[in-house]
């Protein structure tokens, strides 16, 4: 036995549990081990945006989805979010919003749509010959 700061006692091991932070779940748990998001082909970018198909049988109060993904989909209830965004307001690593996201996509609850890469924005040019247009009227 070793002493805490506070000079109680405490047992070997336990300096890597809070007792206030409750049950600690590992990612893999929540994930079932898998590190991939499924064989839906779909690369989850930090900066993919993520809507919930309100539509989808899978948005209810579904038995099959554990407490992640329905947290996830009210996140995505109130409106489209990023990857990065819905990581941050469940609290998750990437990895595992990717791998969750991946299971809500193969049940159709959500959608996702890439941004438009920066090759295929408007040039700068265009943009600019346009707004002196809009001023020339």
């Amino acid at each position: 036995m070793t002493e805490d700061t506070t000079g109680a006692p405490r047992e070997r091991g336990s300096q890597w549990y809070d007792s206030e932070a409750g049950p600690l779940v590992r990612p893999y748990a929540m994930t079932g081990g898998r590190t991939q998001p499924g064989p839906t082909g779909v690369r989850f970018d930090l900066i993919a945006l993520v809507t919930l198909d309100a539509a989808a049988p899978g948005t209810g109060d579904d038995t099959a989805l554990g407490p992640e993904h329905r947290s996830l989909i009210e996140l995505c209830r109130s409106e489209t979010q990023s990857v990065a965004e819905l990581a941050a307001g469940a609290d998750l690593p990437v990895g595992v919003v990717r791998v969750l996201l991946g299971d809500l996509l193969e049940l159709g609850c959500v959608t996702v749509s890439r941004p438009v890469p920066p090759a295929q924005l408007p040039d700068e040019r265009i943009l600019r010959e346009v707004i002196e247009g809009l001023r020339a009227l």
